[in-house]
């Protein structure tokens, strides 16, 4: 993937509901100018999220989203309408397409933009059949995508909402123009051929964009870079090395992992030193969550269903139960775990981490990331968190 590329974590996810046949997936083909979702006067067309990335100005790089019809009360349809919900968890900003005027289900789904807390905007298709058009509103506006009335304003409505996403830097505000930065990237078995992986590549751009230097490395040259380099700002390790390259690098130089840089930028870091630390109070028996944003291949040695339990159980001494869960599959009910570790969630979006996070702390069940897990059982946890 290219560095000046933007993944999916990093776009505005722009998100269209309504009944069937509303014509909602025909307003988001013409939002798009482009077919994305098929169009029919059979209800139940749309029945999987649509997905497709574009660029949106002045917001810049965006992912529309098509929904399935909302009032689908069959068997299939509620499968459908459940998935339906899961988008509602990373909307940045939702269009509600009605037929004209708005119906129970249509009221329905503004109570769960504004549970939400979601923007939203309502487009009142097929335009062309009213005698009248009523005047646009900030957030209420006629279209029609049959005859393209009103959608380039339905793109400045969008366009024009305020505070969607606020630009905040990754690491760069750690340190200053000119610093060297050590990056530290083990090369094994589980790591993907040919190329970084998106925390290591998001650093690099946000440390290029600042002037600072990076400086790339893998651990087993760690030493002969410490030595040539002196002194460098920071080192930033992936932390399943975090064991081997505490020992390197020296008391005096700031330490932590592209992992707790995550839980820094799209999460909220202290609650999740809180939950690393709750590991100690558990007992033998207890349900541990551990979740990915991302879907991937599994690899003997993975992470998430391989080593992190592993090291848990030589530090506790305690034999616990566990459960995985990967994509967009994050459990609904959370009650039966005592702990949740959660991946760096660099492939979500901040609404949907920010709602994993919330979703824990409503039934007071600890929360934190892979890094700050490691780093607490590695006994280094105060030193990886203090600079940041």
């Amino acid at each position: 993937m290219s560095l000046n590329a933007t993944p999916s974590g990093e776009r505005i996810h722009i998100c269209f509901f309504g009944c069937t046949n509303a014509g909602k997936s025909s307003v988001v083909n013409a939002f798009l100018n482009q077919k994305m979702s098929i169009v029919s006067d059979i209800k139940g067309t749309t029945t999987d999220p649509v997905e497709k990335a574009m660029e949106l100005l002045p917001i810049g790089a965006v992912k529309i989203i098509d929904t399935a019809g909302f009032d689908d009360f069959s068997e299939l349809g509620k499968a459908r309408t459940d998935k339906t919900k899961k988008v509602l968890n990373k909307t940045d900003i939702a269009i509600l397409v009605a037929d004209r005027q708005l119906n129970n289900t249509d009221n329905e789904l503004i109570g769960l933009f504004k549970e939400k807390q979601i923007p939203y905007i309502i487009a009142f298709n097929k335009a062309d059949l009213l005698e009248t058009v009523p005047e646009s509103t900030q957030n209420t506006i006629y279209i029609s995508a049959k005859t393209g009335f009103n959608i380039d304003k339905l793109k400045e409505l969008v366009a024009n909402l305020k505070d969607i996403k606020k630009e905040r830097p990754l690491v760069s505000d750690l340190v200053n123009y000119g610093d060297f930065v050590v990056l530290v990237v083990p090369i094994d078995s589980s790591a993907p051929k040919g190329r970084l992986i998106l925390p290591q590549q998001q650093v690099i751009r946000d440390l290029l964009d600042s002037g600072a230097i990076p400086i790339v490395t893998r651990d087993s040259e760690l030493k002969n870079v410490l030595d040539k380099i002196k002194q460098p700002k920071l080192v930033i390790t992936d932390s399943q090395v975090f064991n081997k390259v505490s020992k390197i690098v020296p008391e005096d130089i700031p330490l932590t992992s592209f992992s707790i840089i995550m839980a820094r930028y799209k999460g909220d870091l202290p609650t999740q030193i809180h939950g690393a630390n709750t590991l100690d109070k558990l007992s033998s028996g207890d349900k541990i969550l551990i979740a990915e944003g991302c879907t991937h291949h599994r690899q003997c040695e993975d992470i998430g269903t391989v080593k992190l339990p592993r090291w848990i159980k030589e530090y506790t001494k305690k034999d616990f139960e566990f459960s995985f869960c990967s994509g967009t599959e994050f459990p609904d009910d959370l009650s039966e775990y005592k702990l949740i570790i959660h991946c760096g969630g660099c492939m979500l979006n901040d609404k949907e981490m920010k709602n994993r996070l919330n979703s824990a702390k409503a039934k007071n069940i600890p929360i934190t990331n892979y890094g700050t897990m490691i780093a607490h059982i590695n006994g280094i946890l105060k030193r990886t968190t203090a600079m940041i």
